[in-house]
């Protein structure tokens, strides 16, 4: 049952070929030297006593390998410790189903050479032989690898480069719960590839969630297979009051983790955001814990030897390891009994500041607590101390969001591009939200790398390039010279905590030597690894002539962030994209006129500018030649409170250079002003505003009339007012500009005509005098000499509705007798009333005792003869 060609001294096979498959495998089972240095033979068990404890994921190998051979997919759930990432690809290499290689996609690099040395000397071989890896930066595998462990979205290269995947016959998705960017395009990925070009291809996907059936349906209902795993009961401990926050914070999960020490026997694990945090609390625990401790730091950045000496079981006393969330279910830390869970996790999360996806620190979800928790249980009964009270557990999220929700989507907007498919045609678990995807590949057309939505030639060059797109466009644009500003912009700034400001002079000058106080030398390291690392992949033919400064290299990577200084005292610059930031007074780039800001402290009018680098206009021209172009504007001036005509030398929203425009055509200085009626309001008049009310009382009786507005007209001022603004310009002027005509002109001829008739602007009385209705109060109204009604038998209406005039009646003096809506009503009502008090007051003036029979008149009675 062993692998062809390998003959690992000091293992043995437990060979159970001769049962169902379904019944069991050929397991390898370590003898830690008291197996002779041969093979047992076939059917033979070893020594029980020498053998390792089986795997709980042993039980369902065969189901998982049977599923692969009918339906040529699966999902297997599978808890932390279960063996599933060092003991599937070995079973299914042993199974012999899989003709070509085994990719095994891991979200981590550390996980991904652990997970591969770990199988490699179960083989009893070195890394590279049988089982090899490919991660950023190393290699390691040989014409012999059947089992490749990737990641760092290499599976994605790989699959861009040969959508068949020539030579490959299994692909496994590991600790796919972790949802990672590069895992779910890796999958929708290989689906596709799978269903269009390889029918043959193996796909498992392997999760330590319990919820894994979503999964399983996106893969066309794959067969689920659950491990149930092992683990011992964790006595869990929570903080008796909420955690201080701030400078406190540090020194109370250092107390604890000491608590932890003295009060539990076996191995702690410390979970810790990231490498920060675990070289302070190095440093708060040096001296404090039991003399039988060993301190083990585990991040990401830490060398292979002794990331190694964090994981294996220590030489002697206890270990006391500090690590990231790698630890949570990625890798196997033997001899852990006890965990520290700090309640804090990195993650990537899009940063307006940087343009880019930037670690940032947040609480950890339930789910992430609870995966942490387990790991107190896997070798004998456990305790985990959480950094928390328990009240306020029930605020934590219950999952950590997918990274495409959250992340920087230039990379997959590229891949994408370069794929050829829209994501909606993808096999997504969580599709790329619109809005994010929308805003990437805007970006990518402002680099060059889309043209009408399409990849082009630059842009399939930048997808080969294992960085952000921007990063990617400035290396392509600038070459080698430009690696050292990708890497710094990559990795942690080495000086955050001198006191260099935001230049990013003196960084690069550290970075190549230059002795610079207060630089971290761990840091400059790591950018100087990853700087060599890119002026290998960086085509040396691109960059010709002079090389460029470190000022034009900063503006190709962000064309969208030259900032040109505004007037005042403050530094505050208006940056090409149309936003607007600051730097701090006392900044050494703070009275430069134009920088280019590599790096903010947010996305706000407010935002401050955390890296940069000074650049000179002749730079920026000849960078930026085919970006610079001339515009003529005529734009409403809130400030001047008029319209003003320029001609303006631009890049992007910078304006470098500014005229008078002269002889600016009348149409566009009347457009501009459309903004000005925008801001300055509707001037109506009482005609106008008579007019439009008018209008509505028509369309309130359900008349296709238009919308006259106040809210309707200033929306679309374009639309009626344009063709009658005529040379208006100013605030003054449009004061006294007359709207009469521009709303009528909204009306056509018949609507007119029916206003008039409807809604009719004046009253004919009965003695034939116009009288002008008013409109703009609660309803019509008109205001008329009482004598000049007698004879009215019907009260006045207007419109289709019939709507009563309000009719105010008035004395000879023109003073209010009587306001009524039922002029019949008042002649047989109150009119005796008003009739005795008016011929007291005016005797003179006729006042009839039945006026429906008396003829209408202005004139006083006849003086007798």
């Amino acid at each position: 049952g062993q692998v062809p060609g390998v003959r690992p001294p000091g293992y043995a096979w437990l060979n159970r070929r001769s049962l169902p498959l379904r019944h069991g495998l050929a397991v390898l089972t370590n003898l830690r030297g008291k197996c002779p240095a041969h093979l047992v033979r076939p059917g033979q068990i070893a020594d029980k006593s020498a053998m390792m404890p089986t795997l709980p994921i042993e039980e369902c190998l065969p189901d998982v390998i049977g599923a692969l051979e009918t339906a040529g997919r699966a999902v297997l759930q599978a808890p932390p410790g279960a063996g599933k990432t060092t003991r599937v690809p070995l079973a299914l290499l042993e199974a012999g189903i899989v003709s070509g290689r085994i990719v095994m996609l891991e979200p981590r690099r550390l996980a991904a050479r652990t997970a591969a040395a770990r199988m490699a000397e179960t083989l009893g071989q070195e890394t590279g032989q049988t089982v090899g890896f490919r991660i950023r930066g190393e290699t390691r595998v040989s014409a012999a690898t059947r089992i490749e462990v990737v990641t760092e979205g290499i599976l994605t290269r790989m699959l861009q480069a040969d959508p068949a995947l020539e030579g490959v016959g299994a692909v496994i998705f590991d600790e796919f719960h972790e949802r990672s960017l590069n895992a779910d395009l890796g999958l929708a990925l290989t689906w596709e590839a799978r269903t269009a070009l390889r029918e043959d291809l193996l796909v498992l996907v392997m999760s330590a969630t319990l919820d894994a059936a979503p999964v399983a349906a996106l893969m066309d209902n794959a067969p689920l297979i659950s491990s149930q795993g092992r683990a011992f009961p964790v006595q869990t401990h929570w903080l008796p009051r909420p955690a201080p926050a701030g400078p406190a914070r540090a020194p109370a999960l250092a107390q604890l983790v000491l608590q932890a020490a003295h009060d539990t026997k076996g191995g702690v694990l410390v979970f810790l955001p990231g490498q920060f945090e675990i070289t302070r609390m190095q440093q708060a625990l040096a001296g404090r814990l039991p003399p039988d401790c060993t301190v083990c730091p585990l991040y990401g950045a830490l060398p292979f030897a002794q990331q190694q000496a964090a994981i294996r079981p220590p030489d002697r006393g206890r270990k006391i390891v500090l690590a990231t969330a790698i630890a949570e279910t990625s890798l196997t830390i033997e001899d852990v009994r006890v965990v520290v869970d700090g309640g804090q996790a990195r993650r990537a999360r899009y940063d307006p500041g940087s343009g880019m996806s930037r670690l940032v620190t947040e609480r950890v979800s339930r789910a992430e607590a609870d995966q942490r928790r387990g790991r107190a249980g896997r070798v004998a009964k456990g305790d985990c101390f959480r950094f928390w009270s328990r009240g306020e557990e029930g605020a934590l999220p219950a999952f950590a969001p997918p990274e495409i929700e959250t992340a920087d989507l230039a990379g997959l907007a590229l891949e994408l591009a370069q794929w050829g498919t829209a994501p909606e045609a993808l096999a997504f678990l969580t599709p790329p939200p619109e809005g994010p995807l929308k805003s990437a590949r805007a970006l990518l057309g402002m680099l060059g790398a889309l043209e009408n939505g399409t990849i082009t030639r630059h842009g399939r060059a930048m997808a080969r390039l294992p960085t952000h797109p921007r990063l990617a466009h400035m290396l392509l644009q600038a070459g080698p010279a430009a690696a050292d500003l990708a890497a710094l912009l990559q990795n942690r700034d080495p000086m955050r905590a001198s006191s260099a400001g935001s230049d990013l002079a003196p960084r690069l000058a550290a970075i190549r030597g230059a002795k610079r106080p207060g630089a971290d030398p761990a840091a400059l390291k790591a950018i100087r690894h990853e700087a060599a690392r890119l002026r290998k992949q960086v085509p040396q033919g691109n960059a010709t002539g002079t090389p460029p400064s470190d000022a034009d290299c900063a503006a190709l990577a962000f064309p969208d962030r030259v900032g040109l200084r505004r007037p005042g005292d403050t530094p505050r610059y208006l940056l090409s994209g149309g936003k607007g930031v600051k730097l701090r007074p006392d900044d050494a780039l703070a009275n430069q006129r134009l920088i280019v800001a590599a790096d903010l402290d947010g996305a706000g009018p407010d935002a401050t500018v955390r890296l940069a680098a000074t650049m000179t206009e002749s730079e920026l021209r000849a960078l930026m030649a085919t970006q610079i172009e001339w515009r003529d504007t005529c734009v409403w001036s809130r400030r001047e409170r008029r319209v003003v005509a320029r001609r303006q030398e631009c890049f992007g929203a910078l304006v470098l250079k500014d005229q008078v425009w002269k002889n600016a055509p009348q149409e566009a200085k009347a457009r501009a002003m459309m903004d000005g009626v925008r801001e300055l309001g509707l001037n109506m008049d009482a005609k106008a505003a008579n007019f439009a009310a008018r209008v509505a009382i028509l369309r309130a009786a359900g008349d296709t009339l238009p919308d006259l507005s106040e809210a309707a007209l200033l929306a679309t001022p374009e639309h009626w007012l344009l063709s009658h603004i005529g040379t208006v310009q100013t605030a003054e002027e449009w004061k006294t500009f007359n709207l009469l005509p521009a709303l009528r002109a909204t009306l056509n001829w018949q609507q007119l005509e029916a206003l008039d008739r409807l809604a009719p602007e004046v009253f004919v009385t009965p003695m034939g005098r116009k009288l002008p209705i008013s409109y703009t109060g609660e309803m019509p109204e008109i205001a008329l000499r009482l004598q000049e009604m007698f004879g009215v038998t019907q009260h006045p209406t207007i419109g289709p509705n019939r709507v009563p005039l309000r009719v105010t009646l008035l004395s000879p003096a023109q003073r209010p007798i009587q306001t009524t809506t039922d002029i019949p009503g008042f002649w047989a009502g109150s009119y005796a009333d008003v009739r005795k008090d008016m011929r007291a007051q005016y005797p003179k003036h006729p006042w009839p005792e039945d006026p429906t029979q008396a003829d209408p008149t202005l004139r006083a009675k006849r003086r007798p003869r």
